[in-house]
């Protein structure tokens, strides 16, 4: 998994199986953890635990990062089932690894910061204090198909998970078992969740069906819906606006005027801004096209974008919005600073790069029978009408399906009434 993010003043990539942090600020060493060589889960507490379909023995590679709302502290998850909690100020340094019970696919800290809550593909939600570092998970909550997001409301009140089955689920965070609503309206499993800066009683998701929508989350409201796919059509190809691209990205910035959504393997980023008026909402502010497809994108303290791309030559590129667009601030003194510092571990981006899609599996697939049943029908007819034609050819006469004579060999057995 390719992801960015940023701790403060630190900006952090993760790649395959490498977390690196660099300081945007000052010429410090770059901090790296690769997950190929932590440390490795003790024999005697190892349980033999297949349920998720895939083999003990992982291949280390990063699923699932998460930033702590001060950015002190950040955690990771990865392909073996490590959990890694990292303290991030004023210097990086991992605090503890502990084992999750199935591989997770996403992670959030609370806004307390005591407690990180990790969703995994069997459908569960556990929680894991940040006080106590070494301290096992505990069950939280649990859905009937596979988590792909999860998000905490202002204050920690509410907990809200989306699924594959297009569910989005708000439940009270301190008593799971009590739901307060669902956010029902996607068309394909909901990939990405935000709650936005300044709203905490909005909610925006992002799915498989190409769409982004703008919930009221405690009582379940859609507000507005947006069609990505027809936004882009001014400057998208004819195959592109039939192409139905999964939502995996929802970033909004610090002031909270501006909202990124990003696309699986598009080479564009739109943009929403906050309408004022009647009744506060949000609307499509503008598009920017990448030089190639982005793989993850979030911002930074001062409102900057950045973007990481599948670009082996320049994966990195960072944009100031300026007026009403974005422009590529290539002379950045940070940009500068940070590429230098990624430049070798671009090998590791590469790999990463090449990896097949996070979501192609998760499509809901349709099986027309109907068709497949007719076939075989005619098909079961024309080898029968076959068959009594050649036997009719050698003189044989049909006989019923049950085996018995047909009435004209009944008719024709009985005897004659004699002159």
């Amino acid at each position: 998994m390719a992801a960015v993010g940023t701790c403060g003043e630190w900006f952090v990539s993760t790649c395959d199986k490498k977390l690196v942090a660099v300081h945007t600020k000052q010429a410090r060493e770059p901090f790296v953890f690769d997950c190929s060589t932590a440390e490795k889960r003790p024999k005697d507490t190892e349980t033999d635990n297949k349920s998720d379909g895939s083999e003990e023995t992982g291949n280390d590679k990063i699923l699932a990062f998460a930033v702590s709302p001060s950015g002190k502290l950040a955690a990771l998850t990865d392909d073996t089932k490590r959990l890694v909690l990292f303290r991030c100020q004023p210097s990086w340094q991992c605090v503890s690894t502990r084992w999750v019970v199935r591989r997770c696919t996403s992670l959030v800290f609370s806004e307390a910061e005591e407690e990180l809550l990790a969703a995994d593909k069997s459908g569960d939600v556990y929680c894991f204090s940040v006080l106590e570092p070494q301290r096992d998970g505990e069950l939280k909550l649990g859905h009937l198909s596979m988590l792909l997001a999860i998000a905490l409301t202002p204050s920690d009140r509410y907990v809200i998970t989306a699924d594959r089955d297009e569910k989005i689920r708000v439940s009270h965070l301190k008593s799971a078992y009590n739901i307060q609503s669902f956010c029902l309206g996607h068309l394909e499993f909901v990939s990405a969740l935000l709650i936005p800066s300044g709203h905490p009683q909005w909610l925006l998701s992002g799915s498989g069906d190409g769409t982004v929508k703008l919930w009221e989350y405690e009582s379940g409201r859609k507000l507005q819906s947006w069609d990505l796919g027809e936004l882009g059509d001014a400057a998208g190809s004819e195959a592109d606006k039939q192409k139905k691209s999964a939502v995996c990205r929802i970033a909004c910035s610090p002031d909270g005027r501006h909202i990124a959504v990003q696309c699986e393997r598009v080479a564009a980023v739109q943009f929403f801004g906050v309408e004022r008026g009647v009744e506060e909402g949000l609307v499509p502010s503008c598009r920017l096209t990448l030089p190639h497809s982005a793989l993850d994108v979030t911002f930074d303290l001062q409102g900057r974008l950045w973007v990481l791309t599948d670009c082996s030559a320049a994966p990195l590129q960072i944009y100031t919005h300026t007026r009403d667009s974005w422009e590529f601030d290539a002379e950045s003194p940070d940009f500068t600073r940070v590429t230098e510092a990624l430049r070798p571990h671009w090998e590791t981006l590469q790999a990463s790069a090449g990896d097949e899609s996070r979501f192609q599996h998760l499509y809901k697939v349709n099986f027309d029978n109907t068709a497949s049943y007719l076939q075989k029908k005619q098909q079961r007819l024309e080898q029968q009408k076959s068959h009594w034609g050649k036997k009719r050819a050698a003189g044989e006469r049909p006989k019923a399906a049950n085996g018995k004579k047909t009435k004209k060999e009944k008719a024709g057995a009985q005897p004659q009434p004699s002159e």
